[in-house]
């Protein structure tokens, strides 16, 4: 590792894996045959914003990333844990906030990859979060959705937490639901008491909450789970509780009452392979909007959460390796890529939980990008003043090295390491540019 200064900025960036990105250098030409083709990740909250406040060098940023026409140069999408909303408005409050317009073809919230798990989206499915939950689900593909609030209406009696919410002197006759085949949990929700309480009622009488637990159902029916992260920032000075706490506090109580383990049948958001993938459609998709004939070479994503982000980003990458040597050893035994399965990747990129169609976008034909930089910023969860990288690239990001990702991910130190770190999105994108041999303005 070594430091070099940037723009003038007092905070020195530090430097891994130099070698390898100094190869992605090229001089810069107005032919696509010759220039170097790229795309850009961005993670959305401490990256772009603090809750509803624009960070500085955003704005900037994105002034310098779209021509005099408002075309972007580069392909440009959005990658959030956030799941609360829908792409459109999400979309909308990117524009809003970075003056640039922003589709929502290039937005992939948390729960955006359960469009390809088409399997589960005739099941009448239990969907807990906030915001228009009825909404997104549908709009990922759900038909036969049941919220927690339609759960509590049918069974009023087995929400008792709250004694100003329990049943007073006529206690109302419950009203008849399907069974739940499903459960989805899109986000941390409102009451954390009343959701808790009630997905457990479901997955310990196997779908059915309205009758008594006579036995353990197990294992149970299918949970589906969107957003890890265990902390996120806003505008406060310290993060925030993410629905990865929401999740410890559900495993935790259903392995205290039962003794086994709660399983789930996806894990989706950053850091699973299937958000990344599902981004990098958009990627080509992107790219084709702008008349790209080649396919893109180079992902750069960036983040201020080593847990999420930087351990995202880097297990792609690893997943993106894995692919290149799989198809060639196949190529090489006479066979053709498409021979490459998802399972295969998967098992590559050594992912604990790699749940779902990872082939997201269609066959492995199309040629997969060479790899994924990671560029940690100093605007959100991580932040340098408090907190600085070991000097041993196989220790951990996270302070004294505690795991903060999910249950289900092996913790591999190496994966929080990032590429670069800089202070803000705006010196992430002007050194991506300049690795590539691009000029930004």
């Amino acid at each position: 590792m070594f430091r070099i200064g940037w723009r003038g900025v007092k905070l020195s960036r530090k430097v891994t894996n130099a070698a390898a990105f100094a190869q992605t250098q090229r001089r810069y030409s107005t032919d696509e045959q010759d220039r170097s083709l790229f795309g850009l990740l961005f993670d959305i909250d401490g990256v772009l914003v603090r809750g509803r406040t624009p960070i500085p060098a955003a704005k900037q940023c994105f002034r310098d990333l779209v021509d005099g026409d408002g075309k972007y140069k580069v392909p440009v999408v959005f990658v959030t844990n956030a799941g609360n909303s829908l792409r459109q408005t999400k979309a909308e409050q990117l524009s809003h906030l970075l003056e640039v317009e922003v589709s929502p073809d290039q937005v992939v919230l948390s729960h955006s990859p359960l469009r390809v798990f088409t399997q589960f989206h005739d099941l009448c499915v239990l969907v807990s979060g906030q915001g228009p939950v009825v909404e997104v689900a549908h709009n990922v593909g759900f038909k036969n959705v049941v919220t927690i609030d339609m759960l509590r209406e049918a069974f009023p009696l087995q929400d008792m937490v709250d004694h100003h919410r329990r049943p007073k002197d006529i206690i109302p006759p419950s009203k008849d639901l399907p069974p739940i085949d499903a459960v989805i949990l899109f986000g941390e929700p409102i009451r954390w008491e009343t959701n808790l309480q009630l997905i457990v009622d479901v997955l310990l009488t196997n779908g059915r909450p309205g009758n008594t637990v006579t036995s353990l159902h197990y294992p149970h029916i299918p949970v589906l789970a969107c957003n890890m992260d265990l902390l996120w920032m806003a505008e406060a000075k310290s993060p925030r509780f993410g629905h990865g706490m929401f999740l410890v506090c559900l495993e935790s109580i259903y392995k205290k009452i039962t003794g086994c383990e709660l399983k789930y049948e996806a894990l989706i958001g950053k850091p699973s392979v299937v958000t990344y993938n599902y981004a990098e459609l958009l990627i080509r998709q992107q790219a084709e909007n702008l008349g790209w004939t080649r396919p893109v070479e180079r992902l750069y994503a960036i983040g201020d959460n080593p847990m999420a982000d930087i351990y995202g980003a880097n297990l792609y990458n690893r997943y993106l390796k894995a692919m290149h040597r799989s198809r060639a050893q196949v190529q090489a035994q006479g066979g053709s890529a498409s021979q490459v399965t998802g399972d295969l990747a998967c098992e590559a990129s050594d992912d604990a939980k790699c749940s779902g169609q990872v082939m997201v976008g269609g066959s492995f034909e199309h040629r997969l990008p060479e790899g994924c930089g990671s560029i940690l910023v100093c605007t959100g969860v991580y932040n340098r003043d408090q907190q600085d990288l070991p000097s041993d690239p196989e220790q951990a990001v996270t302070e004294q090295r505690i795991f903060h990702g999910h249950r289900d991910f092996r913790f591999d130190p190496s994966l929080t390491q990032p590429s670069f770190i800089v202070h803000d999105v705006r010196d992430a994108v002007e050194l991506v540019f300049q690795l590539e041999g691009r000029p930004l303005q």
